[in-house]
């Protein structure tokens, strides 16, 4: 019994810290996101004069994006739904302007393999 007990506690408290380390994660700052885009973006072969432009777009991009976010939650609405429409037209904004900056070849690639990786996926837990 007092093995059943001990299993049982070990266990529980086994769950317990994997979920705790979950709720753990840190949200990555506009800086850290536009470093971490910047990386990614280096199969395309930015000129630096695309690079720049690049990162101003994703520096506002990003910047707006936090706003959102923020705005969301000191109004205590959490509308996933509103907010994947506005995240939505903020991708196409961003996009329309990435467009006239790239090359055709470019914006493909980054439609193809450099952006979905990138959208945040809902999680099912």
């Amino acid at each position: 019994m007092k093995k059943y007990l001990l299993m049982m506690a070990l266990f529980t408290l086994s769950i317990a810290a994997v979920n705790a380390q979950d709720g753990a994660r840190q949200r990555l700052t506009p800086e850290e996101r536009i470093k971490a885009t910047m990386e990614k973006m280096e199969p395309l072969k930015l000129s630096e004069e695309q690079a720049t432009k690049t990162k101003a777009i994703f520096t506002d991009f990003y910047n707006e994006q936090q706003k959102a976010m923020e705005e969301m939650r000191a109004s205590g609405s959490m509308d996933r739904e509103a907010m994947g429409a506005k995240r939505k037209e903020m991708s196409e904004a961003r996009d329309a302007k990435l467009k006239t900056v790239f090359s055709e070849e470019q914006f493909k690639k980054w439609k193809a393999d450099i952006e979905p990786p990138m959208v945040p996926q809902r999680r099912n837990n």
